[in-house]
């Protein structure tokens, strides 16, 4: 692969590499093995004044949104609460990692009924028309009475689950690790039609559903937009190189998704291409809906700070700071901003980013996170081959292909970074190589050498 640079070129100058090749080594676990802790990695649901989310320290938390104080607190059988519970008439609905699916008085948190799956439960359920629909690690999408408790049909895909699923008029669109995406019919659970992605399906919370249209990710790396009518694609859209999970949230004729990548992106809903996008702190998953109110995208990363953008164009507006990577969607109470942190605190923010109040749960133990890329192995096949530049040498350009190493199939027509600077931004006068960011000590091998080839040429 040989690169030509504008206004650097000459017989004596050339730069050559050989792919950079991103290769799964095996199956994505990362969610199965998360560790105990008072973690938070799921959205707090809002009922009222009443934020109920659970912790990796197995319990299920009631707390009041004005204040911050505990109103209870419910403990599964074992394991870790990462999914966010669904509510539906003084019920609340979650499952466990205990292989459990729990249903509760949302008032008092006591027990009304549970049943057990064969296998962790890592996703929210969906609540539609009295029935709760819930997936399981035993590759099963039940539906149940959410009075009685009694199943009203199940359904098998092909692998394990860890995909929220959604209703949707008398349809129900779930994901699995066999890489479909499933339409049931919502009273029987017959499958009416599959989508086939290249790799599995993630999500903890329920696909973003609209117009007839939803949208999903996969860890093929693409962003779909599916017809839920015929299960035809209309668009995609490529993120990074190390999967796609998370669920977009659209306003005003645009779609924002927070990538796995780090990077928050702007697209046209109609179109799926890209307006900008914004790039955080964070070197992995930020798998969350990002929230928009009054013209302002909010959302947490990886890094640990919580942005507020402007929705138009992603200029930062300003950033509040936790201990621990956020996960965690932020819901919105009184103009009030609400979100969990791996840092063991359920945080309350007004729309300015200052703090209100703060939950601790019953641990300050964060709790153990596999790495982000560990499915995922970097070959590169050859290095630089660097020839002297001549002294006194006249440059000038010559015609043509621009050859670029981004993974995205769209270039964005603006680039928006913090104007908070907390480390280096590698100020050169120009970057040899684009959007490497996962590989982050190619990446800055590679700034190295842009550097040197700019002050040898000059």
């Amino acid at each position: 692969m040989s690169f030509d640079f504008g206004g650097f070129e000459s017989a004596d100058f050339d730069v050559e590499l050989e792919d950079i090749e991103i290769k799964r080594t095996k199956k994505l676990d990362r969610m199965w093995v998360l560790g105990y802790g008072g973690s938070i990695n799921n959205t707090p649901l809002l009922v009222g004044q009443t934020l109920y989310f659970g912790a990796l320290d197995g319990y299920l938390y009631a707390v009041n949104a004005e204040n911050g104080m505990e109103s209870w607190r419910f403990k599964t059988g074992g394991g870790v609460v990462e999914c966010s519970p669904a509510h539906w008439k003084g019920k609340v609905f979650f499952g466990s990692f205990d292989a459990y699916f729990y249903s509760l008085d949302a008032s008092t948190g006591k027990l009304l009924w549970r049943f057990r799956t064969g296998g962790e439960i890592d996703v929210s359920p969906f609540v539609h028309k009295g029935k709760v629909i819930f997936c399981s690690r035993d590759s099963y999408v039940y539906c149940f009475d959410t009075e009685s408790g009694k199943e009203v049909w199940k359904f098998r895909t092909g692998d394990e689950i860890a995909s929220a699923p959604a209703a949707y008029g008398n349809r129900v669109f779930v994901g699995s690790f066999d890489e479909n995406l499933y339409c049931l019919d919502f009273e029987t659970g017959h499958e009416i039609w599959r989508f086939k992605t290249g790799a599995e399906i993630h999500n903890d919370n329920p696909f973003m559903i609209k117009n007839g249209v939803i949208y999903f990710t996969s860890f093929d790396n693409f962003l779909y937009a599916v017809d839920i009518e015929t299960g035809k694609e209309i668009w995609r859209f490529r993120t990074g190189r190390y999967g796609n999970a998370g669920t977009p949230n659209i306003f005003d004729g645009k779609l924002f998704h927070a990538g796995r990548d780090g990077i928050m992106y702007c697209l046209d809903v109609q179109t799926g291409k890209e307006l900008w996008r914004f790039v955080t702190e964070s070197d992995n998953s930020m798998d969350q809906i990002p929230l928009i109110h009054d013209g302002v995208l909010y959302f947490g990363g990886s890094d640990g700070n919580f942005y507020a953008l402007r929705a138009e164009n992603g200029k930062e507006l300003w950033r509040f700071k936790t201990s621990g990577g956020i996960f965690s969607s932020p819901v919105l109470y009184k103009n009030r901003l609400c979100f969990g942190s791996w840092d063991c605190h359920l945080y309350c923010i007004n729309l300015t980013g200052k703090e209100i109040w703060r939950f601790q749960t019953s641990t300050l133990q964060q709790s153990y996170l596999p790495k982000a890329f560990q499915e995922f192995k970097m070959e590169v096949k050859k290095t630089f081959i660097v020839e002297e530049v001549k002294q006194n040498e006249k440059y000038t350009s010559k015609k043509g292909e621009i050859i670029s190493l981004s993974d995205y199939n769209v270039k964005s027509d603006y680039a928006t970074t913090s104007e908070y600077k907390q480390k280096s931004d590698y100020d050169v006068s120009f970057i040899l190589f684009e959007d490497i960011l996962e590989c982050e000590n190619i990446w800055i091998s590679v700034l190295r050498v842009s550097s040197h080839l700019i002050s040898t040429s000059r």
